[in-house]
């Protein structure tokens, strides 16, 4: 999470490969309502990274406006692109890593709340084979697990602000029952389980 008060933040990066990687960086638009990815700066966006070495990738608030009432969200894509052996076999194959983080800008009016604790606020309800959630509050409600009726619903990912998501069921739902979820917190930890009926 991107706290709105600082003007920057960093994660680190590793290589634990035996041999130097060129590591790419960008911002990929998570959210089809978040689409200014000229809001940060990604820098180094390309550096190499020797073997066993450790370096920083910094996000920059470039200025650029986005909603004070609502979370903002985009996909943080780092690529380890691993260096070619001269001595290498022609006939051999490299793979390329492209691990993608959630990046999530919290306005500075909101910093005092989580989504935690505003997600008892969530409504769910079903149709045939789809339940929806609406998320009336200003945070997006990652889902690290969401059951229904006991029942796991493998498709569901997130919620965002101020809207709603439709989620596929692996069979026709009840149309009433009890909704169980866990959502993933600040840390990328799967928090205490919330429950309401549809």
């Amino acid at each position: 999470v991107f706290d709105g008060n600082n003007d920057d933040s960093s994660i680190n990066v590793e290589n634990k490969d035996s041999k130097a990687n060129l590591v790419q960086s960008w911002l990929s638009v998570a959210d089809p309502q978040v689409t200014n990815k000229q809001a940060f700066i990604i820098t180094p966006p390309l550096f190499r990274l020797d073997a066993g070495q450790k370096n920083s990738i910094r996000v920059i608030r470039s200025g650029a406006p986005l909603p004070a009432d609502r979370e903002s969200m985009y996909w943080l894509n780092i690529k380890g692109i691993p260096s070619i052996d001269d001595n290498a076999s022609a006939n051999r194959v490299e793979i390329s890593i492209n691990t993608q983080i959630k990046l999530i800008y919290r306005p500075p009016a909101l910093t005092k709340s989580t989504p935690d604790s505003q997600s008892q606020q969530l409504k769910w309800q079903t149709a045939g084979d789809v339940i929806t959630v609406n998320n009336p509050t200003p945070y997006y409600m990652n889902f690290a697990s969401v059951t229904l009726n006991s029942h796991e619903v493998k498709s569901a990912t997130f919620v965002p602000p101020k809207s709603s998501a439709s989620f596929k069921l692996s069979s026709t739902a009840a149309p009433h029952g009890t909704v169980t979820w866990r959502l993933i917190s600040d840390y990328g930890m799967s928090l205490e389980p919330h429950s309401g009926s549809f």
